[in-house]
């Protein structure tokens, strides 16, 4: 690899100086380095992606890989984390290790991995892509909605809950393990239903193939009252529904190109940064 491109959580790297070495390292290697333009609120600026890059780096946690994946929407760019976060499940590699991971970048060709994402529609026609999930939950008073779950056009299911996870496999271990649902192989193709709080005494995840429409109502409250919804993308954009609005979704055409140079199993992976959590 030639050219890389260097996405920094401005949050985690405030003078730039991680930045700014391991920009050097790069250059001193003989490679070309651009550094990602943000606007105000933090997101890369359209059209400055440069395009013979061959590689973006990203500096921070698994939020900032994850808004990199959104940002870059419909781009085939490989994308590395480099953890400079916490938990850092998503990023490949440790701060510590940076030198070791770009030699091997300049001297070989990676591993690259296409991982599916998510595609949701609402009523309005308004739609927005998630790498890990599509969160429907209450909103206001703590008290049960009910949602009316389509797949194919058949009702799949009427879940009295908090709300509903639709994931991914990369998604399936963030807020889908934590409300119970199953751990997936995050190179799979499938999708997963997982219902938050539901109250039910044997309500579980469904999972489904990737090629299922799915499609999420949210119903009147009790009396006629309307409910309140927040639809929400990877835990970042919000939109807000009401009774009667559906959303609908379904595997994204757009992928998220990985590059993985561990080569740990996703097991021993899950096991190491999941451990006592």
């Amino acid at each position: 690899m030639e050219s890389f491109y260097i996405i920094t959580n401005q949050l985690k790297d405030r003078d730039y100086s991680v930045t700014i070495e391991i920009k050097d390292y790069i250059e001193r290697k003989g490679k070309h380095v651009v550094l990602a333009q943000k606007d105000e609120e933090g997101f890369i600026v359209p059209g400055t992606v440069p395009e013979d890059a061959d590689c973006g780096l990203v500096l921070g946690g698994d939020g900032t890989l994850i808004r990199a994946i959104r940002d870059l929407e419909g781009s085939r760019l490989p994308l590395l984390g480099i953890n400079i976060g916490t938990l850092g499940y998503l990023t490949d590699v440790e701060l510590k290790d940076y030198k070791s991971a770009i030699d091997r970048l300049c001297e070989e060709d990676p591993n690259i991995e296409k991982r599916m994402m998510l595609e949701g529609v609402m009523s309005s026609g308004e739609k927005d892509l998630a790498v890990n999930d599509i969160v429907l939950t209450r909103e206001g008073n703590l008290r049960i909605v009910k949602f009316n779950v389509y797949v194919n056009g058949t009702l799949l299911n009427t879940y009295q809950a908090d709300g509903v996870i639709i994931c991914t496999p990369t998604g399936s271990t963030g807020y889908n393990l934590s409300a119970g649902g199953p751990v997936v192989e995050p190179t799979a193709s499938l999708i997963v239903i997982t219902p938050i709080c539901s109250h039910a005494l044997n309500t579980s995840s469904v999972v489904l193939s990737a090629e299922d429409d799915v499609e999420v109502e949210i119903c009147e409250g009790r009396y006629g009252r309307q409910e309140k919804v927040a639809l929400c993308y990877d835990g970042a954009v919000q939109r807000q529904l009401v009774s009667g609005d559906r959303v609908k979704i379904r595997k994204s055409d757009a992928k998220a190109h990985l590059v993985k140079l561990s080569e740990e199993s996703f097991m021993i992976t899950m096991r190491e940064k999941m451990k006592g959590n």
